[in-house]
């Protein structure tokens, strides 16, 4: 498998974070990666390179208790150095949850991932599920 190919780094970013390997997942972006969180939640807005990105993750992995999961729904769609992979994350807190699909977008070079859009089908569920800082 080259890491080359887009859909193959896409493939395996999410192969690494299904089998919760987080740093074989941090590995495959850019030093320099931006990635962009939708919505007005205590998460949303850009976060810069891996440990702004780390961070963002760990938030999200402590506010839900743990129980942040995302699952790929469907078949990467590639154009150019971009892969669109449709999701479904999901996860609890308090008496709160939340299960929505979602589309992320992958844009890699040279075999890193250096931006990320995340599109949500339902911003305001979800900023409701990880509220205000």
């Amino acid at each position: 498998m080259s890491t080359q190919n887009p859909a193959d780094v896409a493939a395996s970013y999410f192969g690494a974070l299904s089998s919760g390997d987080v740093p074989a997942a941090m590995a495959l972006l850019s030093a320099d990666v931006v990635w962009h969180q939708p919505g007005k939640n205590r998460f949303s807005g850009d976060h810069s390179g891996v440990g702004g990105v780390g961070a963002l993750l760990g938030g999200m992995m402590e506010v839900s208790t743990g129980t942040f999961q995302l699952a790929v729904t469907g078949p990467s769609m590639v154009n150019g150095h971009m892969v669109a992979v449709p999701v479904r994350f999901t996860g609890t807190r308090a008496d709160q949850s939340m299960d929505m699909a979602g589309i992320d977008l992958l844009t890699i070079t040279e075999g890193k991932i250096t931006e990320v859009h995340l599109f949500s089908e339902d911003g305001a569920a979800e900023d409701l599920f990880w509220g205000r800082a």
